[in-house]
């Protein structure tokens, strides 16, 4: 599983007052510690720490401080193009672009972007409605998503579709769509695009946060999921997730494969 480490977002408290202090250390020491734990990329997200015109220059700063001590790939996290073109003119390895709509109008603006910049791209089963919640819809979606990239050359393993995890509490029925969704992506090409999910929403207002999130990870990778926006500062969620990988035989066992599972 590709970990995207969530950390560095402006939604969480200590990086919200970071950067309206400007304070690099606070961005740059969750970039070496996710790292280190496992984090493949390292989302960076405004949030809203600042305002909509500061967003650009914002996004451009915390990707500059991440990079001058760590040249882990970044996951820029945002819906503005504008915002995302900052964080783009400075990253120094190929980059993530996560969050695109499946909109006609939003795949249209995303996807000549990532090609221009060699990114990846994170597309959400999700419209201006709001998200779809059947599997049948999100398949459909996935579908057109896959037609658009034809249509703009970007090739279907640097397309990461988000099928978009409700709440447990809001609607219980949904981890098991996801499930669904997960083995359905897998026959719609050949090779099919990358599966991920933000992990956390899913015990969103719960009171067992940890063990919900832990358990439906297993269960995503179990299910096919390629790659996951997770708290990898989490040591028993990360545990779990190695050990997922080398039951299911997508890791080699060994006495350390805990620490193998994060290098």
């Amino acid at each position: 599983m590709i970990a995207v480490g969530e950390r560095i977002n402006g939604m969480f408290k200590d990086v919200k007052k970071a950067i309206r202090n400007k304070d690099k250390a606070v961005l740059q020491d969750l970039a070496i510690r996710q790292t280190k734990e496992g984090a493949k990329y390292l989302d960076i997200n405004t949030g809203v720490a600042v305002g909509p015109d500061e967003q650009p220059a914002v996004m451009k700063w915390m990707v500059q401080a991440v990079q001058e001590v760590c040249d882990t790939p970044l996951a820029l996290d945002s819906q503005k193009i504008p915002v995302l073109e900052a964080g783009l003119s400075a990253v120094k390895r190929p980059p993530m672009i996560n969050s695109c709509k499946c909109d006609e109008v939003f795949l249209n603006q995303f996807m000549p972007l990532a090609v221009k910049h060699s990114a990846s791209l994170v597309v959400l089963t999700m419209t201006d409605k709001g998200p779809l919640q059947d599997v049948d819809s999100r398949v459909e979606a996935i579908g057109q998503i896959c037609g658009k990239a034809l249509e703009h050359g970007l090739e279907f393993d640097r397309i990461f579709i988000d099928p978009v995890i409700f709440p447990v509490n809001v609607d219980q029925k949904q981890p098991g769509y996801l499930m669904e969704v997960f083995q359905q992506i897998k026959v719609i090409s050949d090779p099919p695009p990358h599966t991920i999910v933000g992990l956390s929403n899913v015990s969103q207002g719960t009171q067992e946060r940890p063990l919900i999130n832990r358990i439906m990870l297993v269960m995503c990778i179990a299910a096919g999921l390629d790659a996951a926006i997770v708290d990898v500062l989490d040591t028993d969620l990360m545990d779990a997730a190695i050990c997922a990988e080398m039951l299911l035989n997508k890791q080699i066992y060994s006495e350390s494969f805990l620490r193998a599972g994060r290098m």
